[in-house]
Formats: structure tokens, C-alpha cells, sequence
């Protein structure tokens, strides 16, 4: 009912549909997940400021499987559903209607950039990180600014932001494993937008692409392990959402890359959820919260389109 009534509407829509059936069939297992549903986010996940944390370690676009049979850290990973099955809805759904100050949030994700007026959210202080990770675009230009920050550039400024706000609560928020990818099989890869169509102009098959993300997270593992012993307090790492590699999605088959709102399969919103250091608790307070930083809204929105999350 919904998608007839879009395409009443929007009657270019049945020519999309034509041109791009999967994208459809993506769309119509859309539907599918969040038809009794008239939240933006998936209700079923938990909400990461209820849990015990003082470092919360969010690795972007990372699948609980994968991280289970990578993580080199003591200690059970646990199963947990997130929010959203892609960055936008995760931030929605933790951060809507909330004075966060006594969270110091550094990232190298702009989606809470993007929504924080639309979704009345502050944070005591935000740290926005360089983007230094240049990769080769279809045109075979860099870009004048980075397309990611490197896992390096940002938990090194989560120390600094550790050392500056020591009561505080820390996200430290990785774009990895999500692409660009780290690694030996990095180059591989022609980067243009959304993973599907990053697929399409490598023609990398599947088993490259896993093999690529495997190595990415493992290798951001590795860093996050170096860093740990400059963090007090209980750290724990988890995702804000997982990704799809080539699997087929439920209930209609349709093979797809990336991840896509409202699409609540495994693959998507089941994250990993393990403590990987205990040490002496922090003593937090809520302070007024800093001026966010002045970033260019242009700039924030050419960083997620060319991510692919914006058309």
C-alpha cells in the first residue's frame, strides 16, 4: 500500500522501478520490516546509554559474525540488536530529545552533525576529526579534503579528548570496516558511493570484498588494541550498524551490498557488544555543553554522498 501510493505520487518512480529492479525489491523488503512500525529507527535495538560504559568504541558498518570470529580481546562478545540498520537511524534512535553533557563524543562519522537540531540532541563536547584517508574516486582525482578519516587519526584524538575531559563519558566513533577498505586488498577497489555501485565499477567478486572487509577490522582491531591502555574506565565496543556482502535479503531474495534503512535483517542490525577493558572507574559529571564546531553543512553532505548515503 505504501509503495502504490508513492509511486501515485511520484509516477517516475514505476520507470525507476523498471530500470532498477532490485532496488525495488530492496525497497519492497523495506516495507516489509517496518510495516507496523511508525518510529524512525528500529525499535527492537537497545538504546546504548542505558548500558554500562565510560568508552564506548562504535565501529562503523560492523557485523556481530565477523567481529566474533576476529576480535583477539578476553572475554565473551555478546549479541546485541542496534537501532538502526544504518547510521542515520542508530543516531536517531540513541541520541532524539537528549542533553548528553556529560558525553564527549569524537567522530569520524558527520551523521550526528547532520541530524543533532532535527533531533533536539546535544552533547557536552563534539569533536569532529579530519578526514586524511584520500582514496582514488572513478575519476581518478583525490578529493581536497579526505574521504574518511584513518582509524590512527581518530583514536588519537580520542586520547587527547580523554585527556581533556576526564570526567566525561567517550564515544570514539570509526568509520571502519566500513569502506574505503585497509589492507592488502585495498586497491582493488574504484570507490563511487554506495557499496553497490563501488562493486559494480571494481568488478571485485564477493570473496574479495569479504576477504577486504575482514582485513579492514581487523586491522582497526589492531589500533584500537594500541590505544586501550591510554583509556580509564570500562571500554566496550559494539557497532552502530553491520553490512551486507553479497547476501540475499529476507523475505524477498533480492542480493545486495551496503546497508538501507529500515531493512532489519541479521546482517543489519545484529552488532557485537564486548567490554575489552575493566580498569578504575571514571567520576563523571554534566557540565554545560561547548559550542559545536562550525563545519561547512555543504561539506557534511559531500562526505555522506560520497559515502553513498546521500543521493
Amino acid at each position: 500500500m505504501q509503495l502504490g501510493n508513492r509511486i501515485r505520487r511520484n509516477p517516475r518512480l514505476l520507470l525507476k522501478a523498471v530500470r532498477d529492479a532490485p532496488a525495488t525489491l530492496v525497497e519492497l523488503n523495506r516495507l516489509y520490516h517496518t510495516r507496523r512500525s511508525d518510529r524512525d529507527y528500529n525499535q527492537n535495538g537497545i538504546d546504548v546509554f542505558e548500558q554500562d560504559w565510560d568508552n564506548l568504541v562504535i565501529l562503523d558498518a560492523c557485523r556481530y559474525d565477523y567481529f566474533a570470529e576476529s576480535t583477539e580481546f578476553e572475554g565473551p562478545v555478546e549479541r546485541r540488536v542496534s537501532r538502526g540498520a544504518a547510521s542515520r537511524e542508530f543516531i536517531t534512535g540513541n541520541f532524539s530529545n537528549r542533553a548528553l553533557h556529560d558525553v564527549v563524543y569524537v567522530s569520524g562519522n558527520r551523521w550526528f552533525l547532520e541530524l543533532r537540531e532535527f533531533i533536539n540532541a546535544e552533547v557536552h563536547a563534539y569533536r569532529d576529526v579530519e578526514r586524511d584517508f584520500y582514496v582514488s574516486r572513478l575519476d581518478g582525482d583525490k578529493r581536497d579534503v579526505g574521504y574518511v578519516p584513518h582509524p590512527e587519526t581518530v583514536l588519537d584524538s580520542a586520547v587527547e579528548a580523554a585527556e581533556e575531559f576526564p570526567e566525561k563519558r567517550l564515544i570514539i566513533h570509526l568509520m571502519q570496516p566500513h569502506k574505503p577498505y585497509l589492507g592488502p586488498k585495498s586497491d582493488r577497489f574504484t570507490y563511487d558511493g554506495g557499496l553497490r555501485s563501488t562493486m559494480a565499477a571494481s568488478g571485485a567478486d564477493i570473496e574479495t570484498l569479504r576477504e577486504a572487509y575482514r582485513d579492514t577490522l581487523e586491522i582497526t582491531l589492531d589500533l584500537v588494541e594500541s590505544t586501550l591502555d591510554a583509556l580509564d574506565g570500562r571500554t566496550v565496543i559494539t557497532s552502530d550498524h553491520g553490512e551486507l556482502l553479497g547476501e540475499r535479503l529476507r523475505p524477498i531474495p533480492v542480493r545486495w551490498y551496503g546497508h538501507r534503512e529500515g531493512v532489519y535483517v541479521p546482517e543489519l542490525v545484529e552488532v557485537p557488544w564486548q567490554v575489552v577493558k575493566e580498569g578504575p572507574r571514571r567520576e563523571i559529571s554534566a557540565d554545560p555543553p561547548e559550542r559545536m564546531p562550525e563545519v561547512d553543512e555543504e561539506t557534511v553532505e559531500d562526505t555522506l554522498r560520497t559515502l553513498g548515503y546521500v543521493p
